[in-house]
């Protein structure tokens, strides 16, 4: 049985799309990226998921229970990180915590205790008191405090600086090893691509194409950057190249394909300089997933 599984599950606000017929299964024991732009509809999936909105049609069952009829048990079950949340300012950490532990039928005192430390937490402070950062570990513990089955992640490591997002990391690697399954929310695909088995990419509303991560790894995509001393240069005619534009003397590509291949075309010219990056999740959809949602 899936713990996710959504059967054309569509949300409008009035005449203006959220999401439009997303159908997904998610498997027990998987961590699952669910990818896309900014806007994309990923937020107002989980939200739908988790029965904060209600859908315009189609169903949705976590758990094996029904989002609208049945959310209150799924909310005892999961565990939720929201992208923005607001907490009571006025409460200490510690307050919180004890807080929200007591919706739970269980003793959740320990591992709160080694949550804190994991993350290296000042539960003294009102939570008005801390940076983003610090909220956003409030977030993570307050998730992950009565060790649920499943946890649903919305842009988790937005404002966590590089330690603490390695150490988020790592947590969430031990929660999957111990039968935690996983719904990691993210428009930076780096960290998909480290964590997930597998991806929806979701794009104005519409899931694009669900891929093991593998695959998607083998579809790399780069973007480069040649600053070359030829005018007879060509960014378009190199095989792998999917957008090429020339600015202020420089070719900006968006390449997929062998990189050994694009050395090999590119050692026929004399380069001045060449830059390799990961593109955005925004520059791949841009000029390759538009394309292929189109078609």
């Amino acid at each position: 049985m899936p713990v996710i599984e959504t059967v054309g599950l569509t949300k409008y606000y009035g005449k203006t799309k959220g999401i439009e017929n997303v159908n997904l299964q998610v498997q027990e024991g998987e961590i699952f990226g669910f990818i896309g732009p900014n806007g994309a509809g990923k937020s107002t999936t989980i939200r739908t998921l988790l029965n904060f909105i209600f859908p315009t049609a189609g169903e949705a069952r976590v758990l094996g229970l029904d989002v609208v009829r049945q959310s209150r048990e799924i909310r005892a079950q999961v565990g939720y990180l929201a992208g923005e949340a607001g907490y009571y300012d006025d409460m200490k950490v510690k307050d919180l915590l004890a807080y929200a532990a007591r919706f739970y039928k269980q003793d959740c005192a320990s591992r709160i205790r080694e949550l804190v430390d994991i993350f290296d937490l000042d539960v003294m402070k009102p939570v008005h008191s801390l940076s983003l950062g610090n909220k956003k570990k409030v977030g993570i513990v307050l998730s992950l405090l009565h060790q649920p089955q499943l946890l649903i992640l919305d842009e988790p490591t937005s404002g966590l600086d590089p330690l603490m997002q390695m150490r988020f990391f790592e947590v969430l690697q031990e929660e999957n090893s111990r039968g935690t399954t996983i719904f990691f929310s993210s428009h930076v695909l780096s960290e998909v691509q480290r964590l997930c088995h597998r991806v929806a990419i979701i794009k104005d509303g519409q899931i694009l194409k669900i891929e093991e991560m593998e695959q998607l790894r083998s579809n790399q995509f780069r973007k480069v950057r040649i600053a070359i001393d030829s005018d007879e240069f060509n960014g378009n005619a190199i095989p792998g190249v999917i957008h090429a534009a020339r600015e202020n003397g420089i070719w900006h590509l968006l390449f997929k394909g062998d990189i050994n291949q694009l050395l090999r075309f590119l050692s026929e010219y004399k380069l001045v300089d060449l830059w390799l990056e990961e593109p955005t999740l925004e520059e791949i959809f841009l000029h390759y997933y538009e394309k292929e949602g189109a078609e």
